[in-house]
């Protein structure tokens, strides 16, 4: 059974050089309490594209910082639990082995799995490496959002039970294999909008998408 190996909150910080706000930098804490919006005393810059209930908790696999820091050696001395942005790691939960809609009992709270994280630019900029955030899209190793289905305080160390697992097929790898390719099977995108749990906003991503490559 896999446990809370490392839990992580920040503040607003600067991200140099252009002087952007950012939630990205986190500091390790052994106890945090989770609610709907996310962990207590945790923050983030822009609100549009993280936090809130359908972004509450971010969780990465900590075995993936290997193969960032064999990719951009230069960057290795950030390539460490923590240095994306997430809230939570635990060894062996990476994206071959957890679905959307996953329902784990991690310490008193209950997290749901909701959507794959989408790197986005401020990785290249926090690592001083142009590629990063591509290079972690093509390797499918984004990371994942949790909605937060029961509220409750989450240790170190506590232990990471499944309860519930309603799209065994759904793991997060094969949503990006079908996402990134160039025109995916319109039936295969529908597969996934259909994941219970999925946040809304992709089932509507993945279903126009379906119906504009069935026009096409």
């Amino acid at each position: 059974m896999p446990t809370v190996d490392h839990l992580f909150i920040g503040e607003i910080r600067i991200l140099e050089p252009d002087g952007h706000r950012t939630g990205l930098f986190k500091e390790p804490v052994s106890r945090a309490l989770a609610r709907r919006l996310g962990l207590v005393g945790d923050h983030q810059a822009d609100r549009r594209y993280h936090g809130g209930p359908e972004k509450a908790v971010h969780q990465y696999a900590p075995e993936h910082y290997a193969r960032i820091a064999e990719r951009f050696p230069a960057a290795a001395v950030h390539a460490a639990p923590g240095g994306l942005g997430e809230n939570l790691a635990s060894a062996g939960m990476n994206e071959q082995t957890v679905c959307i809609g996953d329902r784990y009992r991690v310490g008193e709270a209950e997290l749901e799995i909701s959507q794959p994280r989408t790197p986005c630019w401020k990785i290249n900029q926090r690592f001083g490496e142009r590629g990063l955030s591509k290079f972690i899209m093509e390797q499918r190793i984004t990371g994942w959002y949790c909605r937060v289905v029961r509220e409750g305080s989450i240790e170190c160390g506590a232990a990471i039970s499944l309860e519930a697992r309603p799209n065994p097929d759904v793991t997060l790898d094969r949503f990006w294999r079908v996402v990134n390719q160039h025109r995916p099977p319109p039936q295969e995108l529908l597969a996934l909008a259909a994941a219970a749990g999925l946040t809304a906003s992709w089932v509507k991503r993945l279903r126009d998408r379906a119906a504009f490559l069935s026009r096409t």
